[in-house]
């Protein structure tokens, strides 16, 4: 892991994020204390809308309110 002091990462920033983009990390210290580390962002792995909406609805069917109705819920709330 390369390590460089926050003045160099200011002044050098555009080369360090090309190390980075090459997937390397990068140490920034000050003073010689770690203080952040510029590491490659991964890809997120985005779930299908589809696959999402039948989660939620899974979720929503298998959900129990231990015999309690929502109606009841909110009437209880408003008194």
């Amino acid at each position: 892991m390369k390590e460089v002091g926050a003045y160099e990462a200011k002044t050098h920033i555009a080369a360090l994020l090309d190390h980075v983009s090459r997937g390397e990390s990068v140490k920034i210290s000050r003073h010689g204390k770690a203080v952040a580390v510029m590491i490659p962002a991964t890809e997120e792995k985005k779930t299908p809308v589809s696959e999402a909406i039948a989660k939620l609805k899974n979720l929503r069917k298998n959900a129990s309110l231990g015999g309690l109705s929502l109606q009841s819920l909110i009437e209880e709330e408003r008194k």
